[in-house]
């Protein structure tokens, strides 16, 4: 069955990216000249090292970023990889809940099965005796409906790139990770009831925003802000007046509030030199090692008995 060009270009892509993950070449086999995945100087053929930065170029926390953001493709690699880790996880909710006598129809549209999603990770009050710290990052990535992931999915695709684009795919990643787990640690401190969603992280790229708009003069930063700003208004008067959305305003401005200290501390653009991207590969990849943990934790503790 003959392949279209648009898939053909995906595949040769993939196939590149997958290739490039530890710093390798291309498929020919003509040596070609490299630029090295940290500071983009031009290194020699046979090099391994750059000579500019040190960096090692078959194996560095920069060439497997540049691999996977080749293999997701677009301008915002993290964010797509977001989207996608919400959406596994969202369907993953579905099977668990269908596999225990969820019903069917338009009851995903507004909830899911709730055992499911406490076995997959949802967060809980810590005063609940069954807490486990993985759930404040795990619950970042699961959704109770289908409105529910929709309009977060919607946000996130309209403000991540953004943020993406300013700071870079690591720190981004980093940032997403840290405003989920701030939301998520909130909620289970001062919150009464089990939550889950992307919203505290997202607020936190709003955050994130603001305090870039609140450093900046001009017209166009003031009407930025302004609109973000009622924006989070918003997000905020739906949940305190409109108790019966379970909207969890705790979890949103823990979210917000790292968000803004981050943007805050962080100059807004991407790394400068070779110290500022090393720096920030390792705290992409260890955002990324925390989440893998946290789900494999949860994994582990899928089949754990429900205590009352």
């Amino acid at each position: 069955m003959p392949v279209s060009y648009q898939w053909q270009q995906r595949f040769d892509r993939w196939r590149s990216a997958t290739r490039g993950f530890f710093g390798g070449g291309g498929g020919n086999n003509q040596p070609r000249p490299k630029l090295c995945p940290a500071c983009n100087s031009l290194v020699g053929i046979n090099a391994t090292r750059c000579h500019e930065c040190g960096a090692n170029l078959r194996f560095s926390l920069a060439a497997l970023s540049k691999g996977l953001s080749g293999f997701f493709g677009g301008q915002a690699p993290a964010t797509t990889a977001i989207l996608i880790a919400n959406i596994i996880m969202f369907a993953a909710t579905l099977l668990v809940g269908f596999a225990r006598g969820q019903g069917q129809g338009f009851s995903i549209l507004f909830g899911v099965n709730g055992e499911a999603l406490y076995r997959l990770g949802m967060g809980i009050p810590f005063r609940y005796g069954d807490f486990s710290w993985y759930r404040l990052v795990t619950a970042d990535y699961l959704h109770g409906g289908l409105l529910h992931i929709g309009l977060n999915m919607m946000v996130l695709l309209d403000i991540g790139p953004v943020v993406e684009e300013i700071y870079g795919s690591a720190r981004y990643f980093f940032f997403y990770t840290v405003c989920g787990f701030c939301g998520s640690l909130l909620s289970a401190r001062f919150g009464t009831a089990p939550s889950v969603g992307a919203s505290g992280a997202i607020l936190g790229l709003i955050g994130i925003l603001i305090a870039i708009t609140s450093r900046r003069s001009g017209a166009h930063m003031q009407q930025l802000r302004g609109r973000l700003i009622s924006w989070v208004v918003t997000i905020f008067a739906i949940g305190l007046f409109f108790s019966g959305l379970r909207t969890d305003n705790w979890g949103h401005f823990g979210g917000l509030a790292a968000g803004f200290l981050l943007g805050r501390y962080f100059a807004d653009r991407e790394p400068m030199n070779s110290r500022e991207r090393n720096v920030a590969y390792a705290l992409g990849w260890s955002a990324f090692v925390v989440v893998v943990a946290c789900f494999v934790v949860m994994a582990l503790h899928f089949s754990k008995p429900i205590t009352d």
